[in-house]
């Protein structure tokens, strides 16, 4: 990967079909997020079509799916496919793992495989579809794999689109989404770096606080337009967290092209744009 060349790095990508043309999420459940996010692109890209969209921007993108068969009965798109595919577009994919949580002992298992065997550079949560408490002592075996294994561990964090707007949201529990459950594992687990995906609404403060206060965490940016971010969590990128807030888009219900268009105008000073578009994902993913 040819660091100098890219403009960006899109740190949170989802790869929502697999070469078998099997789904991520079963159809209920991708209707309500399109709707949710307005999509009016393909809401279903394979690694190809996202190396593809990355590469005619001359970007580089995080992929990962979440594998969460324990709380949902869909069955998960295998990671070590992805990975593999990832890495015949090396040039503008960077492939992160997930393993359900609930698998115990052989999720640590399977997480290390991951890494060693197929080259992932990181590890995919979604508390709140997974349907685990991430501060949790059951789940700190496979966190201690994961530091050990010197990648960071990417957590969904506050809302989510996926069921909003289906009765009891299908089941998903908001709760297990909140950053402050995580400020437990980064206390816990100084060696982890963790990722606290999106804007953590209802629980922004919360999340500015853990990132401010753990070296260990840092904020991606994606799952809202930039036009919605909370003003608190703008001031906090163009101030004191300026290394630790990354671009992420969450393609594909928001594309880069529209999440890039937002971001040039925020009220940012030149000197943290590059920062937080590539130069802090530089360092997060170890990709020196």
């Amino acid at each position: 990967m040819d660091l100098s060349s890219l403009t960006a790095i899109d740190v949170h990508t989802h790869v929502e079909q697999d070469g078998h043309g099997c789904f991520a999420l079963d159809q209920e459940l991708l209707d309500a997020s399109e709707k949710y996010f307005r999509a009016g692109q393909d809401r279903t890209p394979t690694v190809t079509a996202i190396a593809e969209h990355y590469r005619a921007r001359n970007m580089a993108a995080v992929v990962f799916t979440v594998d969460a068969p324990a709380a949902t009965g869909h069955p998960a798109l295998s990671s070590e496919e992805i990975a593999d595919a990832a890495a015949e577009h090396a040039d503008v994919l960077i492939p992160f793992g997930s393993v359900d949580p609930h698998a115990g002992k052989a999720a640590v298992l399977r997480a290390r495989r991951l890494v060693t065997e197929h080259g992932v550079r990181g590890f995919k949560f979604h508390p709140s579809l997974q349907a685990f408490e991430p501060n949790d002592v059951r789940y700190y075996p496979l966190y201690e794999a994961i530091a050990e294994l010197g990648v960071p561990a990417l957590f969904h964090t506050g809302q989510t689109g996926i069921g909003a707007g289906l009765p009891g949201g299908h089941g998903i529990k908001l709760r297990y989404s909140n950053p402050m459950l995580l400020d437990d594992v980064a206390a816990d687990f100084p060696d982890l770096t963790v990722i606290l995906a999106h804007p953590s609404v209802p629980w922004q403060d919360e999340a500015i606080s853990v990132a401010t206060h753990k070296a260990n965490v840092y904020i991606d940016l994606s799952g809202w337009s930039p036009k919605y971010f909370p003003p608190q969590l703008v001031r906090a990128a163009n101030t004191l967290l300026k290394r630790k807030v990354l671009f992420g888009s969450d393609f594909p219900v928001i594309t880069p092209d529209r999440w890039l268009a937002d971001f040039a105008a925020l009220d940012l000073k030149d000197e943290v744009r590059p920062l937080i578009l590539k130069d802090n994902a530089i360092e997060v993913l170890g990709l020196r």
